[in-house]
């Protein structure tokens, strides 16, 4: 530290040396000193450098100022921010100085001082803006006469000055400026002028975003009218200012987005120079428009002065501007601007026919996220149905012939640009429509190998030729290539042999995917991959054997040669043993050991039976000790290729091989990894069916994991199920040590101890049905065993001095054998059931319910018709009864429940109209899932209860619906979008519970399956929006006591309401209009608690999505956050009230982090004073800092809502 104090003291001294070249060399060290990253400055360093710099300013020496300036860049971000305000001021006050030369020169440093200023750096910026703010005015009446004067460069920079000067100015002033625009443009000015003009508009727009808004219904015409003069560079500025108000005013350009997009296609054209009549392909329709330009056009200038390839050029850029902003008319863009696309893919200039494919790229990508969103709802049993919900899919598939007619001369040319071009969009096209291109595919072929084998071809061509190449094999079947092998090959092991590591690497990778086409596993292909194997094996096997070469060449060539040997090592024979001694090699390497144990994982699952036996050995003892390591992906690569070889290669391996797997194993199977236990537990049952004798060890090492695993709460879903198997394969591995009885009794030990036990532990409800569905499994696994297991649960039920815990255990696992339908319809269990319905225990009552709805399933006929007439006979046990029938509807396949339905039916719909709302809520669910199994026959019921009904039944009904809605395809669907708009009628309805359910159910379908409402925004928004609203009359007040509590019944309705707002973003955002929705918003801003924690979660979360919008309300949504975030708790408030408000404050300074995270916020002043009021404020300020730092950022943990 104290040597660059030394080094910087040495350096200031010789800058006040009278020699002039002293004073510039030792600035120009200081400057090499300040551009190193290392250097810290301490505080009095700090001072005399900014003292000595802003002196040198006024050197007389015209070179030692210029360094003296460029010192100031670095050095901003190396000095504590006083010592920016000394600068600052100094260039400040310098500019005011009566000499020239001084205020130049300051006026410069003090443009690099504040581009240097960091974005977040309050004061000096404020400073500076705060300080214009009072001569924007006087700003603008200088600058606009400046637009009109003969020098070219002073109009340019003017029109640079209003374009900073528009997003901070008032609106007063911004109508000031359009109204003098617009009326200087309507005098007809001379044509120089006139581009000035429209060169301001096109920079006004694009800076000052939706303020031109509001002027566009006078604009429009005016520019439409410029595009009709003779004049190249005139029409250009016009079609960027076409561009400029599409993407910043989407909403406002709506009604003249026909008039544009007219003028485009018309423009693109736009050629008259040249004549394309040569080509053979051409479009009858862009002939005429040609031919007509070709009448108007003068023959007076050459090709060197020819600038029409401007006006082509923007109007295609103002084309893809228009797809990329408007996915809400994708379809008129395929039947308009797609073929007109197609036919400028012979542009003759490079440059724009660059810009032709990257409007064609934009297409194809706003067809794949438009298709993502429609494809969520097919009908299950109909795959046909799917082409009609992708709409634009189906229509690309027809253009895609004609692109690659296209494009595939143009893969042939010599421009390097056009090549690079058609590649991204035939990328583009594979990922969009993968198969598209499968018939096209010999048309492609020769470009591919060109773009390969030309000898001036640059690397980048290659690389991008190759992965091209990969991701054509990727998306297309093997059978496309097979018969092209013979060209496709040599071109691509030349690319291995390559100098340069990339091409290497894309090169191997193309092999990996050719192998898999030369024999695609389980396939029986007619293809003889023999002539090609010795080829590419051995141009492999180099790279392979090489140590000296790039990690990522290394590893790809470990992965192509796991894919030869997996695929074709039949045919390699001898050679196999040398690639498995190689892999071994890299095993033990720590740089590819990952990639080699994928490999080998590859190898020992091939159909082919690769003989592995000489290194399997030293792989299981490497493989042991990679399971100590800390690193997770290692972990579960080694312990799928443990299971691989375990399960493929048993015969090879002596049990004695594998204990030091066994050995790591334990410590593996934890709840603290879910997915690693389960991947363990996997291992485990596949060397308890290969190897039974090594079992007997692992019972005192591993067992009393797997059991902590089965009581442990978080234990569910594909663990569970690898569990289960695992207990089957331990019972039928007839070990003497691990029998039937002694699992049992160590799966239901924890429950036998009665609750206020020493060691104190409290079962967890879920291992409760965990355990019961292992009992399952083993009894299963051992039917003989079975009714003396049953027995014993009975016994267990029925002894009123067995624990509670063990009464549940009993009667879930009876519920659970009953499953399996190895109970039959034994009376005495029905018997034991309905007596622990009378139980006292809560607990009890649930575990007998559930293990009714259990046995029910797996013996409907004996159970079903029991249950339906107890919940008739038994008023008071109907909500158990009800979660029995709601399981076996749940459980049951459609098949097996349809001859029961209209009984089941029946009951349920005597139940519909129930005051007890949990009943209710039942009974819906019933109604919804019993719908599933025949939606024909019983939707139109549920519509006609609709109309006859109670507002208690249309609220089951309502209910009942959004249970029919499931987030996966299913044969309802059709049904339910012709119908769900009589469904969502209920949003009108009188009743305001209804009202409240039928926004739930909307809810439902908006978050699980979008595409049944997307039709019908336009008819619910305005519903949906009026439930946002405070309604006063819902508004009461209650006395309690001395005090008066206000009660709002509206509340659970705006909630909901403004859930299924939340909702629409995610799902449906192309059919809102934002503006609209944002005013419901900032609505919600001022609303209760609960309403503002979700509208600040909305607002992040439009920022994200579309922060043109949320900038154009911008003023309006700053003042409720500001309220939010400054408000204080009275003093003698409670605890909850401080941790609600504190919470809300956090949530709204979210939304204020993700605001501030978009670009142009900053220059609105109301949200610029806001940032300054909370770096000023040590609590908000620390808020922030917490959000921004603890948070990831601030916006990506807010933007995802539990939606359950």
């Amino acid at each position: 530290m104290s040597s660059v104090s030394y080094h910087i003291s040495n350096l200031l001294e010789k800058m006040t040396s009278t020699d002039k070249d002293f004073r510039f060399m030792a600035t120009n060290d200081l400057m090499l000193e300040l551009q190193k990253d290392s250097i810290k400055l301490d505080e009095d360093s700090e001072r005399r450098v900014v003292t000595m710099l802003l002196k040198l300013l006024e050197d007389k020496n015209g070179e030692v100022q210029n360094l003296a300036v460029k010192c100031l860049a670095p050095l901003v971000s190396k000095v504590k921010e006083p010592q920016v305000e000394t600068m600052v001021d100094v260039l400040c006050s310098n500019m005011t100085s009566d000499k020239e030369q001084l205020r130049d020169i300051s006026s410069m440093g003090l443009k690099t001082v504040i581009a240097e200023l960091p974005l977040t750096s309050s004061g000096e910026r404020s400073l500076l803006s705060g300080a214009l703010v009072s001569f924007h005015s006087s700003l603008l009446s200088s600058l606009l006469p400046q637009l009109t004067s003969p020098r070219m460069a002073v109009r340019k920079r003017s029109i640079l000055a209003l374009g900073h000067l528009v997003p901070c100015c008032s609106p007063a002033l911004f109508s000031q400026l359009t109204e003098h625009l617009m009326k200087e443009l309507a005098k007809g000015p001379p044509t120089s002028m006139t581009r000035t003009y429209i060169q301001c508009l096109a920079t006004i727009s694009r800076q000052g975003g939706h303020r031109v808004g509001e002027h566009l219904e006078k604009l429009i015409p005016m520019v439409v009218k410029f595009t009709g003069v003779e004049d190249d560079e005139l029409r250009e500025y016009c079609f960027q200012a076409f561009e400029a108000f599409i993407r910043r005013c989407p909403k406002e350009m709506s009604p003249h987005i026909a008039t544009v997009t007219q003028l485009c296609l018309k423009f693109m054209t736009f050629d008259p120079n040249y004549n394309y009549d040569d080509s053979e392909e051409e479009d009858e329709d862009s002939m005429d428009i040609d031919d007509e330009l070709e009448e108007e056009s003068d023959d007076e200038y050459s090709d060197d002065d020819d600038m029409s390839w401007k006006v082509r050029r923007s109007s295609i850029k103002c084309l893809e501007a228009l797809i990329s902003t408007r996915l809400d008319l994708l379809l008129s863009f395929y039947s308009s601007i797609c073929p007109a696309l197609l036919a400028r893919f012979k542009e003759r200039e490079e440059n724009v026919r660059a810009d032709v494919f990257t409007a064609f790229s934009t297409l194809l990508r706003q067809t794949r996220v438009a298709s993502s969103r429609h494809s969520l709802i097919v009908s299950g049993s109909d795959p046909g149905v799917r082409r009609e919900e992708e709409p634009a899919v189906a229509l690309l598939k027809k253009q895609v012939p004609a692109t690659v007619k296209a494009l595939h001369r143009q893969l042939k040319e010599k421009s390097i640009k056009s090549r690079q071009g058609c590649f991204c969009l035939l990328t583009e096209l594979a990922h969009t429509v993968p198969g598209a291109l499968e018939e096209h595919i010999p048309a492609l072929i020769p470009g591919i190998v060109f773009s390969l084998t030309d000898k001036s071809t640059p690397s980048t061509m290659r690389i991008d030729a190759l992965s091209f190449f990969n991701v054509l094999l990727l998306s297309h079947p093997p059978q496309a290539f097979q018969p092209h092998m013979q060209v496709l090959l040599p071109p691509v092991v030349a690319c291995i042999e390559d100098t340069f590591y990339k091409i290497t690497s894309e090169a191997l990778l193309v092999i990996q995917h050719l192998v898999k086409v030369m024999r695609p596993q389980g396939q029986a292909g007619g293809f003889d991959p023999k002539p090609f194997v010795k080829e590419v094996f051995s141009v492999t096997m180099k790279r392979l054997k090489a140590t000296d070469i790039d990690q990522e060449v290394k590893e790809r060539a470990i992965s192509c040669m796991g894919h030869i040997v997996c695929h074709l090592g039949d045919h390699l024979r001898a050679e196999v043993q040398g690639v498995l001694a190689i892999f071994l090699e890299r095993l033990k390497n720590e740089i590819t050991r990952l990639t080699a144990v994928r490999t080998i994982t590859l190898i020992a699952a091939s159909p082919l039976k690769v003989d592995m036996s000489p290194i399997l050995p030293e792989v299981l003892s490497v493989l042991g000790s990679f399971l100590r390591k800390n690193q997770r992906a290692l972990k579960l690569g080694t312990l799928a290729c443990l299971t691989a070889l375990v399960t493929h290669h048993a015969a090879s391996i002596k049990p004695a091989a594998l204990e030091p797997v066994l050995s790591e194993l334990p410590t593996l199977v934890d709840e603290g990894d879910m997915h690693v236990s389960q991947v363990s537990i996997t291992l485990l049952t596949g060397m308890a069916k290969a190897y039974p004798s090594s079992l007997a060890k692992i019972s005192s090492s591993v067992l009393p994991g797997v059991f902590r695993l089965i009581h442990s709460p978080l234990l569910q879903g594909s663990t569970l199920e690898a569990i289960l198997e695992f207990l089957q394969a331990l019972v039928l591995s007839k070990t003497s040590n691990l029998s039937y009885s002694q699992l049992l009794k160590s799966l239901m030990e924890p429950f036998h101890r009665s609750q206020s036990s020493a060691d104190g532990s409290i079962v967890h409800r879920q291992s409760y049905h965990s355990v019961a569905r292992c009992v399952a499994a083993l009894s299963s696994a051992s039917p003989k065993e079975t009714p003396g297991t049953v027995a014993g649960f009975i016994q267990q039920v029925k002894n009123p001095g067995s624990p509670e815990s063990a009464r549940v255990l009993a009667l879930l696992c009876m519920g659970e054998v009953g499953r399996k339908g190895s109970l039959g319809g034994s009376k005495e269990v029905q018997g034991v059931i309905l007596e622990a319905f009378s139980s006292t225990s809560e607990e009890v009552k649930t575990a007998a319910s559930c293990a009714l709805g259990s046995m029910a399933v797996g013996c409907l006929s004996d159970y079903l018709p029991f249950l339906l007439k107890e919940i008739s006979a038994q008023p008071r046990r109907q909500y158990l009864l009800l979660h029995s029938l709601k399981e076996v509807i749940s459980a049951c396949p459609a098949s097996s429940l349809s001859p029961h339905v209209e009984s089941v039916w029946a009951l349920l719909f005597q139940n519909c109209e129930c005051q007890e709302e949990g009943t209710r809520n039942l009974v819906a669910e019933c109604l919804g899932k019993l719908t599933l199994v025949n939606p024909a026959a019983l939707l139109p019921r549920l519509k006609q209860l609709l109309k006859t009904g109670s507002p208690l039944a249309r609220s089951t009904v309502v209910t009942a619906i959004k249970f029919t809605i499931v987030d996966h395809p299913a044969p309802i669907d059709s049904l339910l979008k012709d119908c769900i708009g009589d469904f969502l009628k209920t949003l009108q309805d009188d009743d305001i519970n209804v009202r409240r359910i039928a926004l739930v159910m909307f809810n439902s379908a908006a978050h699980n399956k979008p595409s049944l409402i997307r039709g019908l925004l336009g008819r619910v928004l305005p519903h949906l929006y009026k439930e946002t609203q405070i309604r006063k009359d819902l508004i009461r007040e209650v006395e309690m006591g001395p005090f008066k509590h206000t009660v709002d019944d509206g509340l659970d309705v705006r909630k909901a309401a403004f859930e299924c707002m939340y909702s629409l973003l995610d799902s449906c955002l192309e059919g809102l209009d934002i503006l609209q929705f944002l005013d419901h918003v900032e609505e919600g801003l001022k609303d209760h608690y609960d309403i503002r924690m979700l509208t600040f979660l909305m607002l992040a979360r439009l920022v994200s999505l579309c922060p043109a919008a949320v900038l154009q309300r911008l003023d309006r949504l700053v003042e409720p956050l500001k309220a939010t975030v400054t408000t204080k708790v009275k003093a003698g408030s409670v605890k909850q009230e401080f941790e609600k408000q504190e919470e809300l404050r956090r949530s709204a300074m979210r939304a204020v982090a993700a605001l501030l995270a978009v670009p142009e916020v900053e220059r609105s002043p109301s949200m610029a004073e806001f940032a300054n009021q909370i770096k000023s404020s040590t609590d908000m300020a620390s808020i922030y800092q917490s959000i921004q730092g603890g948070e990831g950022g601030g916006i990506g943990a807010t933007e995802s809502m539990d939606m359950s």
